[in-house]
């Protein structure tokens, strides 16, 4: 990635305070562009903010005077979602609202109960964790994170089949996800995220 881009995760919540600051340090705002990926802001420096909600619409647009107020609406509502992290070295799955979990497990697997093979390991008990979850609990879109092929794994074993055809997120690039991993992913999923792009030298 280019050191001058970089993705920030901002709640609803702390939006309004952020984009105070961003303008600021950048000299205001020059233009907004609404676009498929979200909203689009222009400073007076040549930085830029690709500002996307956490969820489209589905129906539910966020509401408003201007661009910006429609998608802090949009971001603000609170939905459901099915959160499966997995890498090699460990799992963590669970339901969250608001960014917050209402349930989850994470932990690890011994390669010994699959022949050694570590990732069909951990595959195997992510599947089984996540579907006791979620069969508990009510959501409206799959959020995944971690190793692709991993993931993917686990969403085609036999117990996760139901939920692999729900809607999904853009996936989330985290390392071993122990609790504090899934904690904050469970926060910037339900966040706006922000492409900026620092003002050219």
């Amino acid at each position: 990635m280019n050191p001058a881009n970089r993705t920030a995760f901002v709640s609803a919540a702390r939006l309004p305070a952020w984009l105070e600051r961003f303008g600021a340090a950048h000299g205001g705002r020059a233009g907004i562009e609404d676009t498929d990926d979200g909203v689009l802001l222009a400073m007076a420096d040549g930085a830029t903010a690709l500002l996307s909600p956490p969820w489209p619409d589905d129906g539910r647009p966020g509401h408003g005077g201007d661009l910006l107020e429609r998608v802090l609406s949009l971001a603000s509502q609170e939905r459901r979602l099915g959160l499966v992290l997995v890498r090699r070295g460990g799992y963590g799955v669970g339901v969250a609202v608001g960014g917050k979990l209402l349930a989850h497990k994470v932990g690890t697997a011994s390669a010994r109960s699959r022949g050694g093979d570590a990732g069909a390991a951990v595959v195997e008990r992510a599947a089984q964790e996540a579907a006791r979850i979620f069969a508990g609990h009510s959501f409206e879109y799959l959020a995944t994170g971690g190793d692709k092929q991993l993931v993917d794994s686990t969403l085609a074993t036999p117990a996760m089949r139901q939920f692999a055809k729900m809607p999904r997120l853009a996936p989330l690039p985290v390392v071993d996800p122990k609790m504090a991993v899934l904690t904050q992913a469970a926060g910037d999923f339900c966040s706006l995220r922000i492409r900026i792009t620092d003002s050219p030298k």
